[in-house]
């Protein structure tokens, strides 16, 4: 075992506190990582104050983990002492099904092992990126190119595989008419991705104040859902739009700006169920669709291309200090546009 310093929260509305938590032995087949940075997640704030699923606490969370490689098992093939590495949202899956067999672990049969608040294969519970240290299998772990520095690299691995998913699977590019619903964590880095896809999306957003970003990294158009004339004027002008809102919307007017075999791509987790209305389906032969993250050969796919267009989050870097404040932030919506953990300073409380 190795014992690292850690932020943990003890129940829902409890602050972050200073912690220590052990870490596994590294077995034949691991890596030790040294996390230099961890991004701060929507997922993280709503599975810290107990907002969806159910929470095992204390809860140390974390999912977005980028940092060094510090050791290797005797078996391990991929990684050597020193590389870059990360992880994203699983740290394990059955690894025999179909699904895990066609590089789809989010979709293992049996369920993928998250990465946090869950239970590993090894009947622990699983503690996240808002640590000094984590023991991840290497078939769990992707390699961050040297040309992403990591505390910009650290949400791609959940904000930019969470949105490269979708866009490849529904094939965007030249070909297509893309729309992205908000620009925050995950948008603005889906952005960067469809265009460099070849298809420069359409923002839909509920304020005009980052529209300039939008159009800078690399939308074609910004338009405020508030305004009626934007659900007018564009009527049947996409073939995939890809909402990142974790919030109920007006289904049927989003539906309605979907082409003939349009798709409407859900990421976000409203809080209600979703209601539509079924002639929004069937006018236009529409489809509604939800995913979650790509699978570990999707996730370095991702990085890979990421490097090769210079994609990358834009974050605000903060001291594991400020992990509440950042947490009533992101609820909030007042972030440009990642928060991003400097895992150096999670030794002690400033105080």
């Amino acid at each position: 075992m190795t014992t690292v310093n850690a932020r943990s929260t003890a129940g829902p509305g409890e602050p972050f506190k200073a912690t220590t938590i052990d870490r596994r032995d590294v077995g034949p087949t691991d890596v030790l990582i040294d996390i230099a940075y961890c991004g701060v997640c929507h997922t993280d704030v709503s599975r810290a104050r107990g907002e969806f699923g159910t929470t095992t606490y204390p809860l140390v969370p974390g999912h977005e983990i980028a940092g060094v490689v510090s050791a290797a098992g005797s078996e391990v093939t991929r990684f050597s002492v020193g590389d870059r590495v990360g992880v994203g949202c699983m740290v394990d899956s059955c690894r025999e099904c179909d699904y895990c067999r066609a590089g789809l672990e989010p979709y293992c049969r049996t369920g993928h092992v998250r990465t946090y608040n869950d239970t590993g294969r090894d009947g622990q519970p699983t503690l996240g990126g808002y640590s000094e240290k984590i023991v991840v299998d290497e078939a769990y772990v992707v390699r961050i190119p040297d040309s992403l520095p990591l505390h910009t690299a650290a949400p791609l691995l959940c904000a930019g595989i969470t949105m490269y998913s979708p866009l490849r699977h529904w094939k965007a590019g030249p070909d297509k008419r893309v729309a992205i619903v908000g620009f925050g964590g995950l948008g603005h880095v889906g952005v960067s991705i469809a265009a460099a896809l070849g298809a420069p999306p359409t923002v839909l957003d509920l304020t005009p104040d980052r529209g300039d970003d939008a159009l800078r990294r690399g939308a074609r158009d910004y338009r405020i859902t508030g305004d009626p004339r934007t659900f007018t004027e564009l009527a049947g002008a996409f073939d995939l739009i890809v909402s990142t809102a974790p919030a109920n919307l007006d289904y049927e007017a989003f539906l309605e700006l979907l082409a003939l075999d349009g798709t409407f791509v859900n990421l976000g987790v409203p809080k209600k169920p979703i209601s539509v209305d079924v002639f929004s389906l069937l006018y236009n032969r529409r489809s509604m669709a939800g995913t979650l993250v790509g699978g570990i050969r999707e996730t370095q796919e991702m990085l890979d291309f990421c490097a090769e267009h210079a994609i990358s989050a834009e974050v605000e870097v903060i001291h594991a200090d400020q992990i509440d404040e950042a947490f009533d932030r992101v609820a909030a919506g007042d972030v440009r546009y990642r928060f991003v953990i400097d895992v150096g300073t999670m030794a002690a409380d400033r105080q």
